[in-house]
């Protein structure tokens, strides 16, 4: 297990604090607008998208929905992981960097550590498995990383992680289940709270809450205290964002933006993927027990891990996360297609789940409906990264992505692939 004794509480300052640390080192990326999805989300489904649902024969929802895109595809390596990966570098002493930083990572978090620790003079051993895809091996050794290949499975990857330390004395940098990483990633919430306020301010137009806001109204800010934090029950006014909704891997995410917006009246929820058991967010929250093993071959390939321990203490905790919603593979597509098309953003499947859940989830629409009333909600959507390739996207939409294969997996004995978790 990876050391804690740098991390700081799990609190928004906390979060605070972080971005103080990284922000000359990541992007702020852009939050942008769409009239057309605005509209989308705010007109009923048909009747027959609800038939085979719990909600078949009853009235189709109809919510007020104004959404705020916050594109963490714009962020450095295409992903907000090097959020996480800044911070948990900033929180080691010069002793522990002199001995490098590893992790085991087939995806996004494997280049964010390689460009973290290259930024900072550090060295990077980056464990992966011998069948990942030559463009993301590529990726991480262009950063610097000494990438050090193993087998498959969970158990392979750790052991040579084991290995790796006992050779060099380097320091673990786990991909989603640690403080560092949460607060990390968190830091975009911050930034998408300020972002919001700004654009309404501009343009009270593109709020759901008609009166317009002026800068002495609770005015979220970056780095100092949000007036947000002084109120009780922080009550629903044009530039504060009613809820967040996230996408939901192993949780590093969707966790540090819960702990960034605790107390200001923001409401948090995630998303996830349902093919074949990859919302154990969801279930585990039914059951009010984390769900320990996810194997899945979902399109949204970065949501195919289950949540991480310290990720699901804050996760299961209802003051912070007010639930999860999950998604079909279809619905997904549907999703990705409207963001490239009419937004003209270049995004990966597990980023568009939150965009589903706001445009198809019967239950999360209904939820809407009746808690904004007339008036309705702004929802800040987590576009969480981009790292695809025009191949996979041209493959996913001429086979409707049942035919789609993850580019990694544990291969079986007749050399099929075997759904199999590959964090980060």
């Amino acid at each position: 297990m990876a050391d804690r004794s740098s991390s700081l509480p799990l609190t928004r300052s906390s979060v605070k604090a972080a971005h103080e640390a990284i922000k000359e080192y990541i992007h702020c990326t852009p939050v942008i607008t769409s009239q057309t999805l605005n509209h989308l989300a705010s007109q009923p489904q048909a009747p027959e998208a609800l038939i085979g649902t719990a909600f078949e024969g009853q009235r189709p929802a109809c919510p007020k929905t104004n959404l705020f895109f916050k594109c963490e595809n714009y962020q450095r390596i295409g992903a907000f992981k090097s959020r996480g990966a800044f911070h948990a570098l900033s929180r080691l002493s010069k002793e522990q960097l002199a001995k490098g930083v590893v992790t085991h990572s087939s995806g996004n978090h494997a280049q964010a550590l390689a460009l973290a620790a290259r930024t900072h003079g550090v060295k990077a051993y980056i464990v992966m498995p011998t069948i990942s895809t030559p463009s993301k091996i590529s990726a991480t050794r262009g950063y610097g990383a000494e990438v050090i290949f193993s087998g498959s499975t969970s158990q392979e990857r750790e052991a040579m992680v084991e290995r790796v330390i006992e050779r060099t004395g380097a320091f673990l940098i786990p991909p989603y289940d640690h403080p560092n990483i949460i607060m990390g990633q968190g830091t975009m919430a911050l930034e998408l709270e300020w972002q919001v306020h700004e654009l309404v301010i501009q343009d009270a137009s593109l709020s759901v809450h008609r009166e317009k806001p002026n800068h002495t109204d609770s005015e979220p800010t970056l780095n100092g205290t949000s007036n947000n934090e002084s109120r009780s029950t922080p009550g629903r006014r044009p530039g504060h964002l009613d809820a967040v909704i996230a996408p939901l891997g192993g949780g590093g995410m969707l966790a540090g933006i819960a702990t960034a917006l605790s107390g200001t009246g923001t409401k948090v929820f995630g998303a996830e993927p349902s093919f074949e058991g990859a919302d154990d967010g969801r279930r585990g929250l039914a059951t009010n027990q984390r769900v320990t093993s996810v194997k899945t071959l979902t399109i949204a390939d970065g949501l195919r891990t289950p949540v991480g321990v310290t990720n699901w203490t804050v996760i299961n905790d209802k003051s912070k996360v007010q639930g999860v919603f999950a998604v079909t593979e279809e619905q997904i597509l549907s999703a990705m297609k409207l963001v490239i098309e009419r937004m003209k953003v270049f995004v990966e499947p597990s980023a568009v789940v939150g965009l589903a859940v706001c445009l198809y989830n019967e239950e999360f629409r209904k939820m809407v409906e009746e808690e904004g009333g007339e008036e309705g909600w702004d929802v800040g959507v987590i576009l969480s990264g981009g790292n695809t390739t025009l191949e996979a996207v041209s493959k996913l939409f001429a086979t409707g992505g049942k035919e789609a294969e993850r580019a990694e997996g544990k291969l079986g004995k007749k050399g099929e692939k075997i759904a199999e978790n590959v964090a980060g």
